[in-house]
């Protein structure tokens, strides 16, 4: 049995006492634990018979042992009878331990009461998009760009957008440096690959012309020899590469592979109703950001810090997996950008404040408005996500918890009311 007090805001002390004959039963199995390890000269180690051991054992050490091995089981318990939900490791201390009783404290941060303020009423209003000819067309360029041929360059000297074959070898204080040499690169002008300076140099250039061109590191360069430093390159242009770019035919159509598009016509209306969509679900995700910031500017919560490092970690996390994806591991990340995971994560606080002060209101307002998520809904996200990812229900079940998944659905559910109210 137990009891619950509210401390503070954001902390609640449960009181928790042990049954009695469960006590009495963990004493004994902690005297055992403890007598396997008493090592009694003419006997095996853990032998000695109980009368001898007793002799070694104090009751004070049965009785910390005992508490120690049920106090999770204890903490378990009040948490599940109170229906609290625990944001960080709750602290113990002893109320009262003897032979006969046993009644512990813990001590459980927990999420913190929102006071809500307005939040129906705020209007939420995407705005209405259109999508001009031109934007269709800057779309079939990009496809165009795509499908691009390089073609040589008879006559004629480097432009933006042309490909430059070179060698290059860089100086520093006339001292050629590691990784400043490249034979026959293939260098896309105005791409920015290349040290900010390098590739406007080139413009102007014809084939096999000769340069050298001034320049200097960014001072967050992954070399420390060569960040903020000025530097020497002697250039040679072997070819010009200029980009020639294809008329959109049925053969690049049928290429792209899009269902129902057959014609130009065809892929100029799918472009243009894609582009729409877009527009779309931008206006609704602005309308409904400019919604819950209204919600929040109303609503007075005080935000414990651990909440705010743990959706910090989970940010990071996130972003790692992005880089990841890219090919791009996280010390490479630091190298290249000259900072540090401290600082990448102090840039995350203030979206993870947001993020989580945003999810305490929508907690709130679920619980106000008595919006529930039926395990039916739970079931069809299932079968949904099952069906996206090409993958049984079950598999899904292994990555996605359920309890996490149905907290999910209660914020959109929750969203689609603030949206329609």
């Amino acid at each position: 049995m137990s009891k619950i007090e509210k401390t503070k805001n954001c902390e609640v002390k449960i009181t928790a006492e042990y049954p009695a004959e469960e006590w009495k039963k963990a004493q004994k199995e902690a005297f055992k634990k403890l007598a396997r390890k008493v090592e009694v000269k003419g006997f095996r180690k853990g032998q000695a018979p109980e009368s001898v051991v007793k002799q070694y054992i104090t009751s004070q050490q049965v009785m910390f042992e005992a508490m120690q091995n049920v106090a999770q089981n204890m903490l378990v318990d009040a948490v599940k009878e109170h229906d609290v939900e625990l944001i960080d490791q709750p602290s113990l201390d002893i109320d009262t331990l003897t032979e006969e009783e046993c009644i512990l404290v813990f001590i459980c941060p927990v999420k913190p009461d929102v006071e809500l303020g307005a939040y129906t009423g705020l209007g939420y209003e995407p705005k209405k998009v259109t999508i001009k000819a031109s934007e269709v067309e800057d779309e079939l360029k990009k496809i165009q760009e795509q499908k691009a041929e390089l073609v040589l360059k008879e006559d004629g000297a480097v432009e933006n957008g042309d490909t430059a074959v070179i060698d290059f070898e860089g100086f520093k204080d006339g001292v050629p440096f590691e990784g400043g040499k490249g034979e026959n690169y293939d260098l896309a002008i105005g791409s920015g690959s290349f040290i900010p300076g390098f590739e406007e140099q080139l413009v102007g250039m014809k084939a096999e012309e000769e340069k050298e061109i001034e320049v200097t590191f960014p001072k967050n360069y992954q070399s420390d020899e060569l960040k903020g430093k000025k530097a020497t390159f002697k250039v040679k242009v072997h070819e010009i590469k200029k980009k020639v770019l294809p008329e959109i035919d049925e053969a690049i159509i049928e290429e792209m592979k899009i269902e129902g598009v057959k014609t130009l016509e065809d892929l100029k209306k799918h472009i243009k109703e894609s582009l729409k969509n877009n527009k779309e679900k931008e206006a609704e995700n602005t309308a409904l950001e400019a919604l819950l910031e209204k919600i929040n500017e109303n609503a007075k919560v005080e935000i414990p810090a651990v909440m705010i490092k743990q959706e910090e970690e989970d940010m990071f996390n996130q972003y790692s997996y992005q880089m990841m994806s890219q090919g791009i591991d996280m010390n490479t990340y630091f190298k290249i950008t000259g900072t540090t995971k401290e600082q990448l994560m102090e840039n995350m606080k203030a979206d993870a404040e947001k993020k989580v002060k945003t999810s305490l209101v929508l907690e709130a307002i679920a619980k106000k408005e008595n919006i529930e998520v039926s395990d039916s809904d739970v079931e069809k996200e299932f079968a949904d996500m099952a069906k996206n990812y090409s993958m049984t229900v079950e598999e899904v079940k292994k990555y996605v918890k359920e309890d996490s998944l149905k907290a999910d659905l209660k914020l959109q559910k929750t969203v689609e009311f603030l949206k329609k109210n």
